[in-house]
Order: structure tokens, then sequence, then C-alpha cells
């Protein structure tokens, strides 16, 4: 392992670019054509959830469309503030799934690992956007109290944040090494963002680390609209498949971002393209300030028929809703489109 001091004296590329994140809504505005209309609001709603956003990710959006797909997910907008029934700070129960400091346990034999409350990118419809991270991080402890929690019926190890990419590959690879305490655990499943907002995160040191992982691995990126998937994130995917990895995405099913059958469809093809499975399409987590980007269940399952009609089924994704206190997501559509299935896990 490099030595700490060493660690301290080198910058990534990755971080410097996630260090140069637009954080001021102005800016962002400017960057992306548009004029200052809409600065108020997004100031009065960023106070309570900031601002966030790569650079490269910007790029990727439309100059001049104030309702273009990649921006309507970044930018704070008024409607974040507005109080809406049934809407609240913790839509999907975890607080209540908590086991420990930086552990939730939820499903049968899997346990979730709160790795970190650091994100690249603040999406707006975020379900822990309210989350205590200050009381709930795995990787403030070093992961020993979070592991110790692990259980002996975990089979799968799953890591969540925040996204645990912001951490640091010294970081990570302490977990691997505390996971060899654990004969039991057969997979390792680490969800992230970064590899399509900063691709710059799939670096040598981050994949020499993913190729050392004595589990299986899988990694469940995030891509909600095919503007998302550019050549740099193509060629991360490849990466990522390269080191033994399964790619999988889940999206979340958004109003004004991919409530058309035409952008879902476009979506799953150029994720397959890239080398990732379409897996999810959540229903959104009806969580506080998130309202706006609210589709309902009958528009829904009529999108999941059309995408049915229109793809082979191995691109269709599970349309899913998570219930708190559910022992599994429930299973609203798949590749059959208009009939309820099973819960699915």
């Amino acid at each position: 392992m490099i030595p700490g001091t060493v660690r301290l004296r080198q910058t990534p590329p990755w971080q410097t670019a996630l260090a140069r994140a637009i954080t001021d809504p102005a800016e962002l505005l400017e960057a992306v054509g548009l004029g200052p209309q809409l600065l108020p609001a997004a100031l009065a709603a960023a106070r309570d959830f900031p601002l966030r956003v790569p650079r490269g990710f910007v790029t990727r959006m439309a100059r001049g469309n104030p309702e273009d797909p990649l921006l309507r997910q970044v930018l704070p907008l008024d409607a974040e503030l507005q109080s809406t029934p049934g809407y609240g700070p913790d839509p999907v129960g975890d607080l209540a799934a908590r086991a420990g400091a930086g552990v939730l346990r939820k499903y049968h034999g899997r346990a979730l690992l709160v790795a970190t409350g650091a994100c690249a990118v603040h999406c707006r419809y975020c379900f822990r956007r309210h989350f205590p991270y200050g009381q709930s991080g795995a990787a403030a402890g070093h992961w020993g109290e979070a592991l110790a929690r692990v259980g002996a019926d975990v089979s799968e190890v799953i890591l969540s944040g925040g996204d645990p990419l912001m951490l640091p590959d010294w970081r990570l690879e302490e977990l691997v090494d505390g996971l060899r305490a654990f004969p039991q655990v057969r997979r390792l499943r680490i969800h992230s963002r970064l590899p399509v907002v900063l691709p710059e995160r799939v670096d040598d040191g981050f994949l020499d680390w993913l190729a050392r992982i004595p589990l299986q691995k899988v990694l469940v990126v995030h891509a909600n609209h095919p503007h998302e998937i550019d050549a740099s994130v193509s060629r991360a995917f490849a990466r990522i498949r390269e080191s033994g990895t399964t790619l999988l995405n889940q999206s979340v099913l958004l109003r004004g971002v991919n409530d058309d059958a035409s952008s879902l469809a476009a979506l799953s093809e150029a994720l397959f393209a890239a080398g990732a499975l379409p897996y999810y399409l959540h229903m959104l987590d009806p969580v506080q300030g998130a309202a706006h980007f609210e589709v309902g269940e009958t528009v829904a399952r009529s999108l999941m028929a059309q995408l049915a009609a229109r793809l082979p089924g191995y691109l269709v994704p599970r349309l899913v809703r998570e219930i708190p206190g559910a022992d599994s997501k429930t299973v609203l559509a798949a590749c059959s489109g208009a009939t309820a299935q099973p819960p699915g896990r």
C-alpha cells in the first residue's frame, strides 16, 4: 500500500475535476446559455439542498434550453420548496432499516453500507437528500464497526451512499481487506453515478482495485437519459467490464426528463451499446422537494408496454417501486408491460 504521506502529495485527475464542479446556480445558468430569470428560485432552493454538478456533465446539456433533460435533473427550482402531502424526508424507510453506524439491513442476505454522504452530482430527486449522513457513514470509522454488523447470513455487501466512489482508492482497499474476514460474502455490489457524471473516476488505480477484488463484482450505474452516455462514459464502461465486473444500470422515471417511450428506448439502446444492461426503472421515491418529478403509475405502465413493443426483452428494465418495510422491491411491470408481476429483488 502506498504510504499516507505519498497519498497526500498526489491528487488524481478525477479529484481535480471534482473540485472544479459547478456549485453556483448563476454559473450553471451562464454555462448553459440561460438568462437570470431562473436565478432567484435556484438560489432559494439551493439553500436547502446545494447545487453540485461536474463540468463535463454540463457540456452534454443543450445550450439555451431550460427544459434540457440533463439540466432539469440538477438545476434547483422553486418547486422544491413546496410542501406536498405524502412526500417526506425518509421516503423508503432507511432510518428504520439502520442496523448500526453506516449499515442498512432491508432484504434477506444483503447488507448495505452507506459509505459516504458525498456525491459528485446533487440530483434534485435524490431519495436520500435529507438523510443524516453525519451519523451514518460506514467509512468514517474505517469500515470496522460497519463490517462487524454484516452478519453470518449476508452473502452480498452493497456499497451505497452518497456515492461510494467519492472515496479514494486506498479507503476502498480497506473495505476489501475487511471483507476477507467474512467467507460467507460472495458478491460486492457498488451503486455509483460517478462513471456517468464523472467518468474520470474510472482510472488505473480504481480499475486495479476492482480487478483485485476476490468476489463476484457488480457495478450498478445510474443514467436517466440517453444524452448522458457520451464517448467518455462508453470508454469508462468498457474499462469496467474488462475488470470482470458485471455492469447494470438503474434509472428513475422523471417527469420532463425521460417520461416518454422514445427517450427510454434510446437510453436502453445507448446503455447496451456501451456495455451496461438496463436493470431497474424506479418510480419516484416520494422524498420532500421532488414532487414535481412524479409520473403517475398509469402513465408508467403505458410506457413499459410501449417499450416492450419496441425493444427485445433484455433491453426492457423492470418498473419497480420501493415500499418501506417490504421484503423486496415491488415489480409493477417487466417486459410484458401492462401486467403486474410478483415482487422482485
